[in-house]
């Protein structure tokens, strides 16, 4: 009799799968953005422009930047609660602080940031610091600890 009930609750089990009530996942779809249509922020220290997020690209599960810090200007100082970041330098040159540590970054230099740990970029050239910028979430968070934020 019991073997008979786990029968019975096996094939109705079975039987719910294969009538489709388990919904399939979507299928995930390419999607392109063409940064010089895109909209750039524009700040004090310089620009930002994103070129993929999930507002962008829905279902993105990374945030692609570029940046531009002018010369002897930087960032708010700020961090990413959920979210590392990863900075790459296209031109000029700066200096990235982080609880204490200090890198001087030049074109062809990346760096990673964990999630959580406060930082800032400063120009420290007489030219543009260009970055390409990425974080690991398609809805990054960001908190700033000084004034001027990017919003």
């Amino acid at each position: 009799m019991r073997t008979m009930m786990v029968a019975i609750l096996m094939s109705g089990l079975w039987l719910m799968n294969v009538s489709g009530e388990e919904k399939t996942p979507a299928q995930p779809v390419v999607t392109a953005t063409d940064a010089a249509q895109l909209p750039t922020q524009e700040f004090s220290w310089g620009t930002l422009k994103w070129i993929c997020n999930n507002k962008l690209a829905p279902g993105a599960q990374q945030t692609v930047g570029l940046t531009t810090i002018l010369p002897g200007h930087g960032n708010p100082l700020h961090f990413h609660p959920n979210c590392e970041e990863v900075l790459y330098v296209i031109s000029g040159c700066g200096r990235h602080t982080s609880e204490g540590q200090t890198i001087e970054l030049k074109p062809g230099m990346t760096i990673c940031i964990p999630a959580g740990v406060h930082h800032k970029l400063t120009n420290t050239g007489a030219e543009p610091l260009k970055t390409l910028v990425t974080f690991s979430s398609g809805e990054r968070k960001t908190v700033f600890l000084e004034a001027n934020p990017p919003k």
